[in-house]
Order: structure tokens, then C-alpha cells, then sequence
């Protein structure tokens, strides 16, 4: 099972090229996926009829008890079969759905498989956090889909208006099934469902739970968000909101009914909810004139349908519950596959403009009559059958309550409550053929394309299931036993059938079939009556209100504490620090404080440097001065670390302090020398005040939590552990990429979003737009180069272009025996850090320098040339290693992040050892190199064009070529274009920057 949903995850990825490659007939391709998932259930059917579930589990977070379980019984292999099944006809079906010409086809499929995946591994899983993981992915998938033109703002709009309502109902999920849980010691499902927990916690948690399935399901009063997502293609419509996703919610109920639906509040809630949810869709779709969105407030009404009858919890309401998911979701697909050819063919969904098009589409009209016949509730059919052993499950209800607790009033007002509900149902199913195929007067008759065989063949085999289905009612009723069976035994056996024999429930289907049919014969008369109950007030009406007060909000706050000052940001983050946890430092007890003044008086010395350093800065009052001095802060830290016996850490907190003092050197070009030409305002000493005040809570903090210590630190264990668990001897190391990986990646995957916000934010073209080599740069007109000797390549080149001013032979000399060193140098820390001081982070530290070593003899030319490959490919790439590192162990049977040590004997050779995790280290370490890389791109490259820009402004206003306005400031503009072009001479020189 692991295996299935993993292959339709990996077919996703691949997903934009197979579309780039085959064009729309990838469409067949990755439909095989869903499709041989739907024949494995198909071989498992024996198996389950049997009440054999089958069981997976594989290890993932062994230390925190998560396991990826996966558990398929009856229910589940129904929901497979759904969710795979008709996964793969849609698919297909986009084949003839989709131009050749349509946007994002790629993105497209791979979203839609992906979905599938995230569907199957949500009805698989056997664990409550399993569960919520694919429960949200499938919400974002979602969200993808329906927004899958986002220069429509209707997409953009229903795409989040589904994410925030399915979202808040997933947080509150998560919430019901963290206490579940909890209560129950275990979040596996089905040691849950044997042996249910009680209690005040577990009946908020099963509410919490319902909220989850409601906003999935869509039931009221989150219905609104279904009918918005119509916006999206018709394939995502036939199958998110038809047959798999809104089905979401129905599954959960049916899961946790057997345990829990005599739980306070289960039942009156889904009653009460699924009734109403059931008329006010029902009500809504027949005001559509839109035939999609009709379809779409009748799945809300089935919807409700559904939860009624499966949250009953009772024997045969589950059976009737089962069938009619399965009906819903062949008869609802169905019809909105044949939507999309509807509105493929004639180019329009309104049934006011379509006519006669059930003479120019047959096979489409006789397919979609079928399927309204059995979302009616016609016999012979599976809707008819489903819906049968509904009204008989409803009326032993109604009559001897089914052990359920429900009195006589309750049941007989659900009971009549889904009635009016079907007579609703069958008045709309009759108003979508009418509307979609019947010949209209003083209409004309819509022209229609020519539809492929294929493109109708989707519709016609879900059609097809229907007929033939019904007529298999006894068979489903055998193979869904084990699913019902766990229940109490009722008033009546349980039995999908044609006939239950005359009865109340056989009656109640005629009266609904032919008060829907009079509803739509008078459909006129019912149409005055909604307009007379019409009203603008309603629930997508109160969400927008919601929004927008949101947005005002957030606009409010953002203007009351965003007012552009870092000084002041910074101010009211320390005061909150100091007051919070500060404040803490009042109810300390001093005389416990065990201070030892140092190990060596060199660490005294050190520390008299670092605090004269960080006086000093504050009172300086050139820019430049101030970073030097905090830079010697910096730096001495780093020899406390190496008094005190930490190598490793003093090294990283060297080379952050260059890099972080390169960074201030580089961005101090475009400010002024100095902080303030305007004399010393009193405020200062407020400042003053607070540094004061900051600098105390912090040492307090160090001295109380460091006297604080009750048991022996964690640490001490750490040296044998290292080199028996993590196979290295620097402890450090082996504790960033293989103790606390998980960190370590997470960590990772922060800085590339902070770098690829950043790079957002600085470059407005792509990254790579600026990279330029020397060799690229164009030649003058009449110009040409003589080459020195063939086959000989300068190094340093770039420095050539730049002005003698700003070149330093002995700095490119330095640079000549440095650069290559230090890669070297980087290489060693990568490989030696698993026992050595390094390790991926200082090695890409190292690595970064040596490039800015090269920008700084060089200029921007030379930074490319050392590196002309995009940061942001080279932060992906890092990311991408780490990430593969991760999860390499599983396909050897191991956990995620779980290092291997391996020997390799070479003879005499010697036989050198690996740790696997050294290949997350690379990860580590390409990441660091696009970081800097980036910040040398941001703030040196880019600086150096705006200095650039503004010289030439400066030049050209001297000679009078223009009057700049200092109000706003140069009139060039920051360019790639060098000032600089190669000369004709002999040395291949180019012409100095600013000479001309």
C-alpha cells in the first residue's frame, strides 16, 4: 500500500515532463497508476470479503512511535476502488478535455496524480496523525487545482476560499485527534476503534473531529465553499467534488462511527446538520441555471444525504451508507464528465442558451439520463437500491429507535426530513435533463462539435457501473458485510436489494418521485416561490464580510506598528523580552548563583578585549568603525570557545564574523561615514537605558539557568555515543546531521525560504538574468580583438575590468595562492568534519569566502567567473541532496535519517570508513555556498552597478550632456552593460572603468 501511493507521487513528478514529451496522450500514461492500483483491490476483494484486513507497517520516526500504517478492510477497499477507479477514467477523460494549447498541463496532471496519492494514503491510513498528514495535503492540492488559472481572480478567490475553510477545519481535526490520542495511549486507528476511550476529553475530541468532516464534506454551515470551487476544470470537479475529496469526510464518519457514535453530540449533530444541509442544497439547485453549479448544490445536498445516513450508526443505515457513497460517486462523476462535454462541445454551460442537444448527443444524453435516474432514485438502479435501503433503515428508526436513543419525534423528523430532501432531488435531477437536452421552445438549437468516442466513453462506463450494479445488490451486500457487521444487529438484516417488499419505504420512494416530477412540471410556480424567499443575506455573504474585516484589520495593525523604523521594532522586541521573561529574574534566589570567574586568566584577558570592544562600538561614530568593533566582539568569542576546549564551534563563529563583517562592508558603500552629522539627541539615554537593562537580563538568564541544574547534563553520554551510534568522533557534527537531523533540514529548508525571499525582494529579474562572464562582454564598434598566444586562458580576468585605481596586483597575487587553497582547504573540512573540526556548514563557509576572495581582486565579472551557476539552482540543489540523504535509508529497509557506517577494504590501501550522513553534509554545504553566492550577487554585483550608475550620472552632468534633478536622484539607471570595453591592444587589456 506504501508502494502504491508512493508511485503515484513519483509518477507526479514526472508528471511536466511525460506532458512535455507525449502531449496530451500522457494523460493515458499516468492514468495506468490509478488504474493498476484499482485491479491490486480489485485481486484483494476475496481477501476482504472474508473480514481479512490487510496490514502495513513500515518505520518512520521510530524514536517519537510514527509509523507509516496503513490498514485495509472493507470500507477502505471500497474507498480505493472509488478513489482509484475513477481517478483513472478522469484522467483519461483530460485527454479530450484539454487542448493541445491549454496552460500548465504539466503542473496540471502532476497535481491531479498527486492528488490521487494523497487520497488513497488518507482512506489507507491506520494512524490519526497519518491520516492528517494526507488530509492536508489533499487541501493543498486542492487548492492548487482550483486555482489552476490564476490570472482569473474567480480562481484565485474559490482556490482560498476552499483552502481557509477545509484548513480551519483541518486545525481543529488535529486538535480532536492530538486528545483522542492521548486518551486512548495509542493514535493507532484500529486499536482505537477495539477499544474506545470515554470521557469528558474524548467527547470534545470526537466534536473536533466532526468540525473536520464537516468543512470537508461541505456540510452546512461551511457548504458555500463547494459550489465557489466550480471555477476549476470540469475533470477537477468530477473528482475532487464528486468523488473523492468532499467523500473525505464522509469516510471519517463512517471510520469512527462504530466506536463513537453514541458519543454526546454525534448523533444531534450530524442529524441535525446532515437534514438541513440536505434541503437548503436541494433548495439551491434548482435556482441554477448554470447546469454545473447545479450539480454542484446537488453533491452538497447529497452530501448531507450521506452523513445522516452514516452517522446514524446503526447496521443497516451503514450498509444503505456504503452504497450510496458508492452510487454518489458513479452517478455524480458521470454527470459532471458530462458537463464537459456539454461545455467542450458547444461552449456554454446555461441552459437558457442550450437546446436540442439531446438529438446531437445521444450516446452523452442517454449516459447522463441514466445517471440523474439514479441520483433520483429510479429502479432499477444503484441510486435507486442505496436509496431503498436508506428509507428502510430510516423507518426502524423512526420505529423502534435501533438501539440509537433516539425517541419517536426525532427519528419520525429525520425520517420526513430526508424525504423532502429526495422530492428536492428528484425535482433538480429532472430540471438537469431538461436543461441540459431537452428541445426548447423559442430557443435555437445549440451548435455542437464533433465529440470523440473517447471523450464520452468516461461517462458511459461510470453509467454503465450504475445499471449494472443495481442489479448486483446482493453481491455488494456479501462483500460490504465485514464492514457493517461490527455494529449491533437491528430490527431487520441489512440487504442492498431491488426488492424490500411492500412497506412504508417503497412507498415513500413513489411519493418522491412524483413529487419531484410534479415539483419540476410546475417548475414555475416553485421558481415565483424562491423568488419571493429570496434574500441577499447568506453564508458566502457573511464569509466575505468575515474577509474583509480581516483585511481591514490587518491593514489597521499593520499601520499602527509598521511604521518603518527598525530602532523602534528593535526597541519593543527587547522591551518585551526584558519585561516577560526578565521579570522572571525578581522571584530568583540568588544565593544559589555558583559563579567561577574563569578556568585560565587568558579567558579574562579575552573577555576584557570583548567588552572594551563592544564600549567602544557603541560610542563610535563612523559606520565602519563600529562594525570593525563588533566584529572584535565576534572574534572574541571564538577564542573562548577555543580556551575552553570547543574547536569546532570556534571555528564557525570565525568564519560567520568574516563572512557577517564582509556582508557589512560590502551593503556600508551606499550609506553615509557616519550614523549622525545632527548633535546627540537626550533620547540616547533611553537607549542607553534599555542596552543596559537587556545586557543584565541576559547575563541573568546565563547565571540563573546555569546554576539551575538538578541532574547530570545529557551531554556527558555524548562522546561514546558519537562514535558507537553516529559513527564519528566530533560530537558536534554527529549531532547536527544525524542526533538532530530533523532539525538540521528543517533549519535548511528555512534558509532557502529566507534566501528566496530575500532574492524576491533584491532581484527583480531572475538570479542567473545578472551573471555575465568576461569573455561576453561586446566589443565597439570597429574594434576587434587580438589574441595573445592560442590556447591560453587568463586567469583573473575579470580584474581586467576594472580602473587601475581599484586594482591590487598584490592582492591578485594573494588571491592566485589563496583561492585554490581554500577550495581544497573547504573540501577537507566537508570530508574530515565527522571527526575533525568542520563539517558541510564551515566547509561551505570556506568555500564562500575563497569566492568572495575572488569578487574583491576581481569585481563582478571575476565572481562570475568563479561561480557562474544560479545561487537559487545551487540552494535547491543542496536542499534536494539533504533531502534525498533523508530518505535514502528507506529504500534499504532502514528509517529516515538513519546513518550507515561503512568499511571499505582497499588491501594495502588501508580500509577507510563512510558515514552515509557525510552525503547530507554535501547538502548542508551546497546550501551554505548559494548563500553567500547570493549575498555576494545582492549586495556586491549589485552595489557596484548602482556606484556605477551613479559615476556616470555624476560624469555626465560635469560635461553638461545632462542636468540631473537631485530630487530624484541619478538619471541613469543601474545596467548590466559594462562601462568598460576590450581594447584593441595586443594584451588583450580592457579599457579601465570611468576612463572614458
Amino acid at each position: 500500500m506504501l508502494l502504491l501511493v508512493t508511485a503515484h507521487l513519483l509518477v507526479a513528478a514526472l508528471c511536466p515532463v511525460l506532458v512535455r514529451t507525449l502531449g496530451l496522450r500522457a494523460f493515458w500514461l499516468v492514468a495506468t497508476v490509478p488504474a493498476a492500483t484499482t485491479v491490486w483491490a480489485l485481486t484483494q476483494t476475496s481477501r476482504v470479503a472474508d473480514g481479512r484486513a490487510r496490514v502495513e507497517v513500515t518505520g518512520w520516526v521510530p524514536s517519537l512511535g510514527l509509523d507509516l500504517a496503513f490498514r485495509m478492510g472493507a470500507l477502505q477497499w471500497l474507498l480505493v476502488l472509488v478513489v482509484a477507479g475513477i481517478g483513472a477514467v478522469v484522467l483519461a477523460y483530460c485527454r479530450w478535455y484539454f487542448s493541445p494549447d491549454s496552460r500548465d498541463l504539466g503542473r496540471f496532471a502532476g497535481v491531479l496524480v498527486a492528488f490521487v496519492g494523497a487520497m488513497l494514503g488518507l482512506v489507507l491510513a491506520d494512524d490519526l496523525l497519518l491520516v492528517y498528514v494526507f488530509w492536508e495535503l489533499t487541501t493543498v492540492f486542492s487548492f492548487v487545482l482550483i486555482g489552476h488559472d490564476p490570472t482569473r481572480r474567480a480562481h484565485r478567490q474559490s482556490a482560498l476560499q476552499a483552502l481557509l475553510v477545509t484548513t480551519f477545519g483541518g486545525l481543529a481535526m488535529l486538535v480532536g485527534m492530538l486528545l483522542l490520542g492521548h486518551a486512548a495511549g495509542t493514535f493507532r486507528i484500529s486499536e482505537i476503534l477495539a477499544d474506545p476511550p470515554t470521557g469528558t476529553a474524548v467527547t470534545v475530541a470526537v466534536l473536533l473531529v466532526l468540525v473536520g468532516a464537516a468543512t470537508k464534506s461541505a456540510l452546512l454551515p461551511f457548504h458555500f465553499w463547494l459550489p465557489g470551487a466550480m471555477v476549476a476544470p470540469t475533470p477537477v470537479s468530477a473528482y475532487l467534488h464528486a468523488a473523492s475529496m468532499v467523500k473525505a469526510g464522509v469516510y471519517l464518519v463512517a471510520l469512527l462511527a462504530p466506536a463513537f457514535a453514541a458519543s454526546a453530540g454525534w448523533r444531534p449533530a450530524l442529524l441535525v446538520l446532515g437534514v438541513a444541509t440536505m434541503l437548503l442544497g436541494g433548495w439551491r439547485a434548482l435556482r441554477q441555471i448554470d447546469v454545473k453549479l447545479l450539480l454542484a448544490y446537488g453533491t452538497v445536498s447529497q452530501l448531507g444525504f450521506l452523513l445522516v445516513v452514516l452517522g446514524l450508526g446503526t447496521r443497516s443505515a451503514t450498509l444503505a451508507g456504503l452504497g450510496l457513497l458508492l452510487a454518489h460517486a458513479l452517478f455524480k462523476a458521470a454527470l459532471f464528465l458530462v458537463v464537459g462535454v456539454i461545455d467542450r462541445s458547444t461552449g456554454t454551460r446555461d441552459m437558457h442558451e442550450l437546446s436540442g442537444l439531446g438529438r446531437r448527443l445521444p450516446v452523452p444524453a442517454a449516459a447522463a439520463t441514466l445517471a440523474t435516474a439514479s441520483m433520483a432514485g429510479v429502479p432499477p438502479l444503484l441510486g435507486f437500491v442505496s436509496k431503498e435501503a436508506s428509507l428502510v433503515a430510516l423507518v426502524d428508526l423512526a420505529r423502534e429507535g435501533e438501539g440509537t436513543g433516539l425517541g419517536p419525534v426525532a427519528g419520525w423528523a429525520v425520517l420526513l426530513g430526508v424525504v423532502a430532501g429526495s422530492v428536492l432531488t428528484a425535482a433538480y435531477s429532472a430540471r438537469f435533463v431538461w436543461g441540459a437536452f431537452a428541445t426548447k421552445p423559442g430557443v435555437e438549437p445549440t451548435r455542437v462539435d464533433h465529440v470523440p468516442a473517447g471523450f464520452a466513453a468516461g461517462p458511459v462506463l461510470l453509467t454503465g457501473l450504475t445499471v449494472a450494479l443495481g442489479l448486483l445488490g446482493p453481491t455488494l451486500t456479501g462483500l460490504l458485510a465485514p464492514a457493517v457487521e461490527v455494529f449491533p444487529e437491528g430490527a431487520h438484516e441489512p440487504e442492498l436489494t431491488l426488492w424490500h417488499g411492500p412497506g412504508l419505504a417503497l412507498l415513500l420512494s413513489v411519493v418522491v418521485l412524483a413529487l419531484g416530477a410534479a415539483a419540476h412540471v410546475g417548475r414555475a410556480p416553485v421558481a415565483r416561490l424562491q423568488g419571493s424567499w429570496g434574500t441577499d443575506r447568506s453564508l458566502e455573504h457573511g464569509y466575505r464580510l468575515v474577509m474583509r474585516g480581516v483585511d481591514r484589520a490587518a491593514v489597521e495593525v499593520t499601520g499602527l506598528t509598521q511604521r518603518g523604523s527598525v530602532s523602534t521594532y528593535l526597541a519593543i522586541i527587547l522591551l518585551v523580552v526584558l519585561v516577560v521573561p526578565g521579570s522572571t529574574l525578581l522571584l530568583a534566589d540568588a544565593s544559589e548563583i555558583d559563579v567561577v570567574a574563569w578556568d585560565t586568566p587568558a579567558q579574562a584577558v579575552v573577555g576584557l578585549v570583548a567588552v572594551g570592544a563592544a564600549v567602544m562600538a557603541t560610542r563610535a561614530r563612523r559606520r565602519l568603525r563600529a562594525v570593525v568593533l563588533a566584529g572584535v566582539t565576534g572574534y572574541g568569542a571564538a577564542l573562548l570557545f577555543v580556551l575552553h576546549g570547543a574547536p569546532d564551534l570556534a571555528l564557525t563563529q570565525i568564519l560567520v564574523e568574516t563572512v557577517s563583517l564582509l556582508v557589512f562592508v560590502l551593503v556600508l558603500r551606499r550609506l553615509p561615514e557616519y550614523f549622525t552629522d545632527r548633535p546627540l539627541a537626550r533620547s540616547r539615554w533611553w537607549r542607553v537605558a534599555l542596552a543596559v537593562a537587556v545586557g543584565t537580563a541576559v547575563a541573568g538568564f546565563m547565571l540563573v539557568a546555569g546554576s539551575a541544574r538538578t541532574a547530570a547534563p545529557v551531554s556527558i553520554a555524548f562522546p561514546p555515543e558519537a562514535v558507537s551510534y553516529g559513527g564519528g568522533k566530533n560530537i558536534v557534527n554527529v549531532v547536527l546531521v544525524d542526533v538532530r537531523a530533523w532539525d538540521t533540514l528543517g533549519e535548511l529548508s528555512v534558509l532557502v525560504a529566507a534566501a528566496t525571499g530575500v532574492a524576491s525582494l533584491v532581484f527583480v529579474t531572475a538570479r542567473d538574468a545578472g551573471i555575465r562572464r568576461v569573455h561576453e562582454i561586446p566589443y565597439p564598434a570597429g574594434v576587434r580583438k587580438i589574441p595573445t598566444r592560442p590556447g591560453r586562458r587568463a586567469w583573473l580576468p575579470g580584474s581586467r575590468t576594472l580602473s587601475p585605481d581599484r586594482r591590487s596586483i598584490v592582492f591578485e597575487v594573494i588571491t592566485r595562492l589563496l583561492f585554490h587553497a581554500m577550495v581544497v582547504f573547504s573540501v577537507y573540512l566537508l570530508i574530515a568534519g565527522h571527526n575533525l573540526p568542520g563539517g558541510g556548514f564551515a566547509a561551505g563557509m570556506v568555500t564562500g569566502l575563497a569566492l568572495a576572495v575572488r569578487y574583491l581582486a576581481g569585481g563582478r565579472y571575476e565572481l562570475d567567473e568563479a561561480a557562474p551557476i544560479d545561487a537559487g539552482r545551487l540552494i535547491g540543489a543542496g536542499l534536494a541532496v539533504a533531502a534525498a540523504s533523508a530518505m535514502a535509508p528507506l529504500a534499504f529497509g532502514g528509517s529516515v535519517l538513519q546513518s550507515a557506517d561503512i568499511t571499505i577494504h582497499l588491501g594495502p590501501l588501508g580500509e577507510p570508513h563512510l558515514v552515509t550522513s557525510v552525503f547530507f553534509d554535501i547538502g548542508v554545504y551546497l546550501v551554505v555556498i548559494g548563500l553567500v553566492l547570493d549575498l555576494l550577487r545582492a549586495l556586491g554585483s549589485r552595489i557596484d552597478r548602482h556606484i556605477l550608475a551613479d559615476e556616470r550620472a555624476a560624469l555626465a552632468a560635469r560635461r553638461g550632456d545632462t542636468a540631473p534633478d537631485p530630487a530624484r536622484g541619478p538619471t541613469t539607471q543601474p545596467t548590466d552593460q559594462p562601462t568598460d570595453q576590450p581594447t584593441d591592444q595586443p594584451t588583450d587589456q580592457a579599457t579601465p572603468e570611468g576612463a572614458r
